[in-house]
């Protein structure tokens, strides 16, 4: 036992078992396959939107690299949950040091925090190709998106580091099973030993503050974009940019959906079995890197086009295109 002291008092474990699925730990290598396949298959879906990006130049302006972002913070987020949950299923080895459980936190809830600031700046970027564009090309800048970015990773480390911190100071003496596939601050929470309404109040607090913020922020840039859009002259244009905010709002009702969705059960389906809550947490944390490259792929129409443009036969170079106007919005 990783602890120290004598007494329950005294008594701090520094290293934790993670039990993700309690109730079928004797058949739990079952679960190795259908995780792996979806991890396979996410990481692929993620990777083969990215590379299509990178490798078409046509493809290197500011909503495409956003894109291109959003699926790597995807990859990333599946990355720090699922081989490490694999890992412990097939060797039965799942023990966890204190401070590796501090660190799969902050990465798990910096991702998803980060995930959701990308999608503001996405909305900033729309507000203005589609309010101003004329003027987008000298506003929306590498080195002005490089700041954006940069202020989404600086607010998410803010939103997140007084969460992980508090919790890095708490004794935990109740057990040193962790009944959950990775490191959650509420399922680590549940074994501390003394007052945690602080770290209680903070992360509810955080959680709340930083979703409600985020849905007013996106929800009026969206409105006006939608007023802008719909006053477009070109019917062309119009439903281009129409297209463009459904593949952005659709990505953004599955992340927050799934989150809220999440929460929402774990708080009220208390006499579920704690399976079943780790599979809502699985659900919360996989289904947007699983459902994102499939929205940004099949809805918008530059990067379907690359995709599939091996199974297209070639088609005549269009003329070149005039300055960026109501009829001909950037990209």
């Amino acid at each position: 036992m990783s602890a120290w002291g004598n007494g329950n008092s005294n008594l701090s474990y520094t290293s934790f078992l993670l039990m993700g699925f309690p109730g079928l730990q004797e058949t739990r290598t079952l679960l190795v396959l259908p995780f792996l396949s979806l991890y396979l298959v996410i990481i692929s879906a993620n990777a083969l939107v990215i590379h299509t990006v990178a490798a078409q130049r046509s493809l290197h302006q500011p909503m495409y690299l956003l894109i291109a972002l959003l699926l790597t913070v995807n990859i990333c987020a599946a990355t720090t949950v699922v081989p490490p949950m694999l890992f412990s299923f097939s060797t039965r080895f799942n023990r966890i040091s204190l401070a590796c459980c501090l660190v799969q936190m902050f990465c798990i809830y910096f991702l998803i925090v980060f995930d959701c600031n990308i999608l503001l700046v996405m909305a900033l970027d729309r507000y203005v190709a589609i309010c101003y564009p004329l003027r987008y090309p000298e506003i929306v800048t590498g080195q002005l998106l490089a700041c954006l970015v940069g202020v989404a990773a600086a607010r998410s480390t803010g939103i997140v580091a007084p969460v992980v911190g508090l919790a890095s100071r708490v004794h935990f003496c109740r057990s040193d099973v962790i009944h959950h596939f990775a490191c959650e601050h509420m399922a680590l929470m549940k074994l501390s030993c003394g007052d945690i309404s602080l770290n209680k109040t903070v992360g509810l607090t955080v959680r709340i503050f930083n979703r409600v913020l985020d849905m007013l922020l996106l929800g009026a840039s969206y409105a006006r974009i939608i007023h802008a859009a719909f006053r477009i002259s070109s019917g062309r244009a119009r439903s281009k940019a129409l297209n463009t905010c459904g593949s952005h709002l659709l990505v953004i009702f599955t992340i927050y959906s799934s989150t809220m969705s999440s929460s929402i059960v774990y708080r009220v389906a208390r006499t579920a079995s704690q399976d079943v809550h780790n599979l809502l947490s699985a659900f919360y944390l996989l289904l947007p890197c699983l459902i994102n490259p499939i929205i940004y792929g099949a809805r918008t129409k530059e990067i379907r086009q690359h995709l599939f443009q091996r199974a297209q036969p070639q088609v005549p170079i269009e003329k070149a295109q005039s300055l960026p106007s109501h009829r001909e919005l950037p990209a």
